[in-house]
């Protein structure tokens, strides 16, 4: 206990100190633009104001220009037709592209606030901009860039006349600051993976064709004049007759703005009980059934999640059928709405999550992809039991079955690799999806699913706005537990270890049974385990490794559980004696809850007792 509380002490010490030494990047964007859906351009003028909030002076800006990956010979291109495993929404398409099906964003000029014109140098998804002297620490710079640019054909995520025909997804669609944080700038060429943006404010002014309708990040200033659904009942509509009708959004506090347009988009909306606001946008054709049945369950999964894991605080959200798939975007997502019902509440439900686990938590998801990606599978997981009326004991069961796997077929590599350089699509599917939900749930068997959970809502209400690393999580769930969880986020994110333990040998004792159990696996983890006896009776103990420097308290999962002494992980084998008598004993087995991500759980289960080989070295619990 005395080694758990100095711990504990050391920990919210370094924290407290780690609090006051962050900073973060903020930015504005002013932007108007007029859009041409004749051919598929717009021109764009930004007004940024941009904060340097770190200690250093800065020379250059970085921007992304996302839509220059849609050419032929872009890194996307080549990446696409070089990976072994190639997106199939992808392929060679861009190699195909015509001159009018390419996207591009061609900066026309950038200026700062005396007028003074700034050089810049456009190097394929990304702008550099050298300023006429440096942005000093604690300043701010004001930049008005213009800009001229070509929606792509739709291939991923952004683009025209998706495969449901929906006119205009648009994201990655402006010239975007790159983040500028503790590592230094983040200018990575896109290849259509993740993001990662500034924390800031945007006014979004878009010009368009009157008969479109446009749902996206942000809240409409001017319901009364764009009407389709936005305007307020009880007061009078502005409408004109002009051709082009201005649309003007505006979102505070978020980190990239995005939205979509249609001419045939049905506009409804459902309130939640504080009063948030839900659009949905989508098609008036044969799925307006699946469509109306799923507000209730968008509705259901934002209010399981204000109430389990903090509240979105945003007036509104949007889900708005385009893209490709599903993909998330602060204020709203875009997703497809071919499939059956329950792959719509399901796309539907990861995607809103994403609003904690993206939209408030601005991780670098290039970086940390299973941070994001990971942590959203488990939440979604747990909002599909919930709203289904499930009581799975494992409702993950899916993403450690394809977990396991990648480690026998060989190709795994650590959640600690950048999403760009993953050596297959497939191998970045598995790992950012399911080993990050496989991550956070096991990390319940490791300090008790209760204190998760705490810790969880903790982590989201201390960090939100900023931007969290896989540190800023660990120290949040180490003050939370008392435990020290180095070892855990060293060995599942910065390794491929895996984790295989065995009972492996029960004899009869005097006094009950001696239960010996062996690591053969390469990760140690904390050791639960259970003897069931003819008439169901069971008998629970909890074995915390030594580096924990303490033990969970309580878990749901594991009922009125002894602790046994904690395992020193260098020992291979370890004994306990249980008071059950042998010949009473119907089952023994390791983590009945299925949360140890064991590549072989097989062996959890005694069947028989294994020969020794040698003479091994046990450890024996003391308590």
């Amino acid at each position: 206990m005395k080694k758990t509380l100095s711990f504990s002490l050391i920990l919210l010490l370094s924290i407290s100190f780690l609090a006051q030494d962050y900073w973060q990047q903020q930015i504005s964007y002013k932007m108007h633009i007029d859009f041409d859906h004749d051919n598929h351009r717009f021109s764009g003028i930004q007004e940024i104001t941009y904060y340097n909030n770190s200690p250093e002076n800065l020379d250059k800006l970085f921007m992304h220009l996302y839509y220059n990956a849609f050419q032929p010979g872009s890194m996307m291109d080549v990446r696409s037709r070089t990976i072994e495993d190639p997106d199939s929404r992808v392929e060679d398409r861009i190699a195909n592209l015509s001159k009018t099906e390419i996207g591009f964003q061609k900066i026309e000029s950038i200026n700062n606030s005396k007028g003074e014109k700034l050089s810049f140098n456009e190097d394929g998804t990304i702008l550099e901009i050298t300023l006429n002297k440096p942005l000093k620490s604690g300043k701010s710079i004001k930049l008005k860039v213009n800009f001229n640019a070509q929606v792509p054909v739709q291939i991923r995520r952004t683009g025209r006349y998706n495969k449901e025909n929906i006119a205009y997804s648009m994201t990655q669609w402006y010239p975007k600051m790159c983040e500028y944080d503790k590592h230094g700038w983040h200018a990575n060429p896109y290849i259509g993976r993740e993001f990662y943006g500034v924390w800031g404010d945007f006014e979004v002014n878009i010009a368009i064709d009157s008969s479109f309708v446009l749902g996206g990040t942000g809240v409409v200033q001017n319901p009364q004049v764009v009407g389709h659904g936005y305007q307020d009942p009880n007061k009078k509509l502005k409408l004109n007759s002009s051709k082009k009708l201005v649309w003007e959004f505006k979102a505070e506090n978020v980190h990239d703005f995005a939205w979509a347009a249609d001419p045939d988009f049905l506009h409804e909306t459902t309130k939640l009980e504080n009063g948030t606001i839900l659009h949905f946008l989508h098609k008036d054709d044969s799925l307006n059934y699946n469509w109306t049945a799923l507000r209730p369950y968008a509705k259901k999964c934002f209010e399981y999640m204000n109430e389990h894991y903090g509240l979105y605080p945003y007036a509104q959200y949007s889900v708005i059928q385009g893209g490709d798939g599903g993909m998330e975007y602060p204020m709203c997502t875009l997703i497809t709405a071919e499939g059956s019902m329950n792959g719509l509440i399901s796309v539907t439900a990861h995607e809103a999550i994403h609003s904690w686990f993206q939209g408030l938590l601005g991780t670098n998801e290039a970086k940390h992809e299973w941070m994001d990606e990971g942590f959203c599978t488990y939440a979604q997981y747990e909002v599909l039991n919930h709203l289904k009326g499930r009581k799975v004991i494992n409702p993950l069961l899916r993403q450690y079955k394809s977990y396991y796997r990648l480690v026998e077929n060989g190709t795994q590599e650590p959640l600690s690799t950048h999403a760009d350089f993953y050596k297959r699509n497939y191998v970045y599917g598995i790992s950012a999806y399911n080993k990050g939900a496989i991550f956070l749930h096991q990390l319940g068997y490791v300090v008790g699913d209760n204190v998760l959970k705490k810790g969880l809502k903790k982590y989201i209400n201390d960090w939100k706005f900023k931007h969290p690393d896989p540190t800023d999580f660990k120290r949040i769930m180490e003050n939370i537990s008392g435990l020290e969880l180095d070892w855990y986020f060293e060995q599942f994110v910065e390794t491929t270890n895996t984790i295989d333990y065995e009972v492996f040998n029960v004899e009869p004792t005097n006094n009950g049974t001696l239960v010996t159990l062996r690591r053969i696996g390469d990760m140690p983890m904390p050791i639960d385990i259970v003897i069931i006896d003819k008439s169901d009776n069971k008998t629970s103990f909890s074995i915390p490794l030594r580096i924990m420097r303490g033990s969970k308290s309580n878990d749901s999962y594991l009922k009125d559980f002894k602790t046994l002494s904690d395992w020193p992980w260098v020992y291979q084998y370890y004994q306990f004696d249980a008071t059950v008598s042998y010949d009473e004993i119907k089952q023994i087995a390791i983590d009945p809850s299925s949360r140890l991500a064991d590549v072989n759980p097989e062996n959890n289960v005694w069947s028989n007792n294994k020969p020794t080989q040698g003479n091994p070295i046990i450890y024996k619990n003391t308590n």
